[in-house]
């Protein structure tokens, strides 16, 4: 196990965040290559179900070597599923699985083939008689595009796992991914596409911390780095992005068509650095400043966002949680961007390659 003091900790803090968290280039939107994106983290495997009937489907994060995690809910909208044992004052030490969901509360139940899948292989928390997968799941809600009571079962959930491995990861409309939508503010005729990305940050010593979200939201995507809206309401016309912001601020407020709970971010970060179940639920609640960059308005009463963060474990560090959580943020907020610029578009629904390009904020 690697072991970094409290000079390596300065050493980090002064020559590897700040070049780490540079603005990224043109290049960094393009595809991920192999072990791109979450599965930088060594330890972590990503699995996609993305249903052929309508846009929905999960995406199953598989840490079978089992991994210390933490989780930060916020908004007022959120489905979840195990979150209760991520507390620091739960007994069980670490998850074996995360699973993230389209389908609203009825997604849930993807992590019922996840567990059947992990008990297959006799992976699991040793109750004695046997050994019991831990895999809490968060949701979002997709069910307004299609025919909805086509959402993530079971079998969706174990298809998922069984994909799942340690090459690129896959990401735009897949997965959790698939049915995401951003910019509801006059309601989903002026809504757009968008989808799951996933993105990496590599510091000096080889701590490596990552993040994959599907982005759901109520309100726009922009991008900290330049101040342009890439995603998110769009005008009467449909051709160019107003904006969620400017429209509260001329006095517009939100109606029937708002798409009332129809919303949720919805992730997960994971890292090589050792974390405790106390640090880990630090470095969720610091994670959630990526959507807060990037997602306009977030954390709203009709969101659900929801972070997981993970530890595989293999690097010791000085306060690790500090840069961890602040490099977290930098890597949820890429992870944002990938999610709407990697989106196709669906009839009626532009994604953001779609419309002319916008710049501020609204």
């Amino acid at each position: 196990m690697g072991q970094m003091d409290r000079r390596d900790f300065g050493r980090v803090l002064a020559a590897g965040v700040a070049g780490a968290l540079a603005a990224p280039s043109a290049e960094a939107v393009a595809p991920v290559g192999p072990g791109g994106g979450l599965t930088e983290v060594a330890g972590i495997k990503v699995g996609h179900f993305t249903d052929s009937r309508r846009p929905t489907g999960c995406t199953v994060v598989l840490t079978e070597e089992g991994a210390v995690c933490g989780v930060d809910v916020r908004g007022g909208a959120p489905g979840t599923r195990e979150t209760d044992l991520l507390a620091p004052v739960s007994m069980v030490p670490t998850v074996h699985a995360l699973v993230l969901s389209g389908g609203s509360a009825f997604g849930l139940d993807s992590a019922t083939g996840v567990m059947r899948y992990l008990e297959e292989r006799r992976i699991g928390f040793e109750v004695g008689v046997g050994r019991v997968p831990i895999v809490p799941a968060a949701i979002l809600f997709d069910l307004g595009l299609g025919d909805w009571t086509v959402r993530p079962d079971a079998a969706a959930g174990q298809a998922a796992a069984r994909a799942a491995s340690a090459g690129p990861v896959a990401e735009g409309n897949v997965g959790a991914g698939a049915g995401a939508t951003v910019g509801k503010l006059f309601g989903p005729e002026r809504a757009m596409k968008s989808g799951l990305g996933t993105a990496a940050v590599k510091l000096p010593g080889g701590v490596v911390v990552a993040a994959l979200v599907a982005v759901n939201a109520w309100g726009d995507v922009s991008d900290p780095w330049t101040g342009a809206l890439v995603a998110g309401a769009r005008d009467a016309d449909g051709r160019r992005l107003h904006g969620t912001i400017r429209a509260l601020l001329e006095g517009y407020g939100p109606g029937r068509g708002a798409t009332e709970g129809q919303n949720t971010t919805i992730g997960v970060v994971a890292t090589n650095v050792s974390l405790t179940k106390a640090q880990a639920t630090k470095v969720a609640q610091m994670a959630h400043d990526g959507l807060a960059r990037t997602v306009q308005p977030a954390h709203t009463p009709w969101d659900g966002d929801t972070l997981f963060a993970v530890s595989t474990g293999a690097i010791r560090m000085a306060t690790p949680d500090l840069v961890v959580g602040i490099v977290a943020a930098e890597a949820v907020a890429r992870a944002v961007l990938r999610a709407v610029q990697l989106a196709k578009g669906l009839p009626g629904l532009p994604a953001a390659a779609d419309l002319a390009p916008s710049r501020g904020s609204g």
